[in-house]
């Protein structure tokens, strides 16, 4: 998936500094997680796995192409990490 980031689950201190950093809206608290807890398992396994984001890089030039588009995590998830930073 492109620039997919998952948030740990046991670290995050519910701050909410990240929610308007996501450039599509796609932070929620766990209590707007759909019934079967589809986005904490998410996050829970592959902030296990995945290396931590410490510097903010630049956003993909196609950002905009899927910014409204429906189904991306069933289309382009892959569970192989990014370089992180």
């Amino acid at each position: 998936m492109r620039n997919f980031l998952v948030i740990h689950p046991d670290e995050c201190i519910d701050c909410g500094v990240c929610e308007p950093e996501c450039p599509v809206d796609a932070i929620r608290p766990d209590t707007e997680d759909e019934p079967d807890g589809k986005w904490l398992n998410v996050n829970t396994r592959y902030a296990k796995l995945w290396p931590n984001i410490t510097v903010k890089g630049d956003p993909p030039a196609d950002r905009e192409d899927f910014a409204k588009e429906t189904g991306k995590y069933e289309k382009y998830f892959s569970p192989e990490p990014g370089l992180g930073s």
